[in-house]
């Protein structure tokens, strides 16, 4: 038996791992601790799951196999998981990864050096339908690339980093679907809507972040046709990071490397300073 605390219990993405767990689904994983600095948030999970509140976040280090870090916030992200650094445990970090990319940059230098298998990242990206987008793009089936589009909702207000709270969904649901080859962004707001263009080698893929929007969608743009899908969530769709939880705890390896894992933090950097500086910005050189 696998023993894992949650640390930042404040969405939803904590209730759906101890859903999963509680209702059998893996055996393997006993959730000995939650924590959560919104004390409401982390009460309604304890009543509902029996599991026990942990005081402090750091206080299960030496004593968990695995930590799965769901803070709403992303900079509570690598501050959560630095006490457990030199356990040498796997970690799922929920997105953002980080929001500096100091922070991003420092936190796989220290897990590469410690040997620290990573998951996590956005739900969307393993989603069925960007799954099939990724395919069409990788396997030609609608001929040489052209581009493509996004839409995604946004809340550039939130309490939770603003920009940056929901901002990887979009970002992965590309890089999974067109790749991480991207040099340049160009952003731009107006009221509550941020849209962005991002240059690859030979195409261009253009973006849209909306407020107040429940959809995600996705087109791919070919010589011979085009295709577009509707990205739809169902209750399964975290089964997968908790597949690759669990697969890191057996032992397995990361499905990425550290660079790419930190990826979607530069390039959401990018587009929040072209919004600044309304020019084509540069995707900083990720140095590990």
């Amino acid at each position: 038996m696998y023993k894992i605390a949650i640390l930042g219990c404040e969405n939803s993405h904590a209730k759906n791992f101890l859903e999963l767990i509680s209702t059998g689904n893996y055996p393997e994983i006993e959730v000995v601790g939650i924590y959560s600095n919104e004390p409401e948030a982390v009460q309604k999970l304890h009543d509902q799951y029996g599991v026990r509140i942990m005081e402090d976040y750091a206080e299960l280090r030496g004593k968990v196999d695995g930590i799965m870090i769901t803070a709403r916030h992303g900079d509570n992200h690598y501050k959560y998981a630095k006490p457990y650094i030199d356990d040498g445990i796997p970690m799922f970090i929920d997105k953002p990864i980080t929001c500096s990319e100091e922070d991003a940059i420092e936190f796989m230098r220290v897990a590469k050096d410690k040997g620290i298998r990573l998951c996590g990242g956005s739900t969307c990206a393993a989603l069925k339908e960007t799954l099939d987008l990724a395919e069409a793009v990788r396997e030609k089936s609608c001929g040489d690339i052209r581009g493509g589009s996004l839409a995604c909702p946004i809340q550039l207000s939130s309490p939770y980093g603003g920009f940056y709270f929901y901002a990887q969904h979009l970002v992965e649901i590309m890089t999974t679907i067109f790749g991480r080859s991207l040099t340049q962004i160009h952003a731009d707001r107006r009221d509550k809507e941020v849209t962005f263009t991002a240059r690859y080698d030979s195409f261009n893929v253009n973006a849209t972040f909306i407020e107040g929007i429940g959809y995600y969608t996705a087109s791919v743009y070919g010589s011979k046709e085009s295709r577009s899908e509707i990205l739809r969530f169902t209750p399964q769709s975290f089964r997968h990071e908790m597949n690759d939880m669990l697969d890191l705890l057996n032992g397995k390896e990361m499905k990425q490397s550290y660079e790419s894992f930190i990826t979607p933090v530069f390039i959401i950097n990018a587009i929040m300073r072209s919004m600044e500086s309304g020019k084509w910005e540069d995707i900083n050189e990720i140095k590990i």
